[in-house]
């Protein structure tokens, strides 16, 4: 069996847990990995930031010992950079390099990062090149179906990255200029899975075990990658591999809470300096804890669009609950209060 062959097998019959700004912080990530997430990935880390030994972005690159097969992800706007990000990256011995070129972000974009490179399909060859050549690592790819509906490129991205080496391709069903509006679209997603030889992640809209099913069964992607559904409720990963939805009681949901909250306070400190940095993230995380209904497969079934896009304002009966329900600043820090004071169902 090659090298490149053992590479590739890293990426099949995957349930992993997107790289995420903010939202794929090393607590956030092992949360998620307790629940079943079976591959992680840093945040994106600038290639040229990493190279230059940047103390922003060095933190970026820990991972936690539960953490395996993890990946670290750089971006670069010019090939240089990222072979000189890759080289570094590669030196603190991740099990993958995930190639950034999906980050839809203005700021980047027009720093030519990001999803810059799908409108440019020579430079992102350039750059998968020049990763290639400085490590033998296995090597992701992400893109999007294309900069906008009217240039949609992916199986042409996808074969320019076979084609300079990468061992895996993972793949948002949306353009750049959809950013994340509007329902993923998976047909794009097959095409690609059957343009290419290499391993397959399909991306977007995975909120209950019947998605992954379905997407196994209508394309020819190797695994999945879950971004706001596991921001909405970590335990998906354990759903997504049951194929059982579990719909936690509201001492549950709070349960789940103080996991990530002792996580965030072991990683960041409890003191002074290091609680302020666990309240941004626990009060930031809320903004999607609170999203969360318990819907079934049967409630996708019935819908002419994606759950995960959709605005569903139910109030529930009980205080406690609709508590957890609420989208209020002011609900999220008497959240972050009661948890703190342990004044919770649970607790």
């Amino acid at each position: 069996m090659s090298d490149r062959t053992t590479a590739r097998d890293l990426f099949r019959d995957v349930i992993a847990l997107a790289p995420m700004a903010t939202g794929g912080n090393l607590p956030y990530r092992r949360l998620c990995r307790e629940f079943g997430a079976e591959m992680s990935c840093s945040e994106m880390i600038l290639a040229h930031k990493l190279a230059k030994g940047s103390r922003r972005e060095l933190p970026l690159l820990r991972r936690h010992e539960g953490e395996s097969p993890f990946g670290i992800q750089i971006a670069a706007g010019k090939p240089a950079a990222m072979g000189e990000g890759a080289r570094v990256a590669a030196s603190h011995e991740p099990d993958y390099l995930d190639l950034n070129f999906g980050c839809p972000i203005d700021v980047m974009v027009r720093r030519g990062i990001g999803a810059a490179a799908l409108k440019r399909p020579a430079r992102l060859r350039a750059m998968i090149a020049a990763a290639r050549a400085v490590t033998d690592l296995p090597l992701l790819v992400k893109i999007r179906a294309g900069w906008s509906e009217k240039k949609v490129n992916a199986v042409e991205m996808a074969r320019i990255a076979e084609d300079e080496g990468a061992d895996s391709i993972s793949i948002h069903g949306r353009t750049r200029e959809q950013r994340y509006r509007r329902d993923a679209d998976w047909s794009i997603i097959a095409e690609v899975a059957d343009a290419v030889d290499i391993p397959v992640l399909g991306n977007g809209d995975i909120l209950l075990p019947g998605d992954r099913t379905r997407h196994l069964a209508e394309t020819r992607v190797s695994g999945v990658v879950v971004a706001r559904g596991a921001l909405i409720k970590p335990w998906i990963f354990r759903e997504l591999r049951s194929g059982e939805v579990w719909h936690p009681s509201t001492a549950e949901r709070w349960g789940v809470m103080r996991r990530y909250f002792d996580m965030a306070a072991e990683h960041f400190g409890d003191d002074e300096k290091g609680l302020p940095r666990v309240e941004r993230f626990f009060l930031w995380h809320l903004g999607f804890w609170h999203r969360y209904r318990p819907y079934v497969d049967a409630d996708q079934a019935a819908s002419d669009t994606s759950l995960i896009q959709q605005r569903n304002d139910a109030v529930p009966e009980d205080p406690e609950d609709r508590l957890l329900y609420s989208g209020r600043e002011e609900d999220h820090e008497l959240i972050w209060r009661r948890l703190l004071d342990k004044d919770h169902p649970g607790a």
